[in-house]
């Protein structure tokens, strides 16, 4: 079963996957250490992270109860990109809580440098 965020992050729609979201959801960022609070917050993470990552495509799902992981792949500049997406609902199937992981440390260490100036994280 694709969750409705997957499906609007792979027709690129970010209001789509913008409405995904629960007002407070909680995003946890492999390249901050405070997490992402608010739907507004995330929000605007997610778009810079649609204008930043090139070939962006989901490869795997793993359904749970109350949420799902999302494996991706995607280039961040010159970097090959692996990541997960764990993503966690409430009972209306909005996002509540979102850890994002990435490898290798290449690509953490690019994705920050290409975000960071966005965001206002230094490193």
């Amino acid at each position: 079963m694709t969750i409705p965020f997957r499906t609007a992050v792979e027709a690129g729609d970010l209001d789509g996957a913008i409405a995904t979201l629960a007002p407070d959801v909680v995003l946890h960022s492999p390249v901050t250490f405070r997490p992402f609070q608010g739907k507004e917050s995330v929000a605007a993470l997610l778009s810079i992270l649609f204008r930043t990552f090139e070939d962006f495509r989901y490869i795997a799902e793993f359904d749970g109860d109350e949420g799902a992981v999302l494996h991706f792949r995607t280039r961040v500049d010159d970097r090959e990109v692996e990541g997960i997406d764990m993503i966690r609902t409430n009972a209306d199937g909005l996002i509540v809580d979102f850890t994002v992981m990435v490898r290798p440390l290449s690509a953490v260490v690019a994705l920050r440098d290409s975000i960071g100036a966005q965001l206002g994280v230094t490193s």
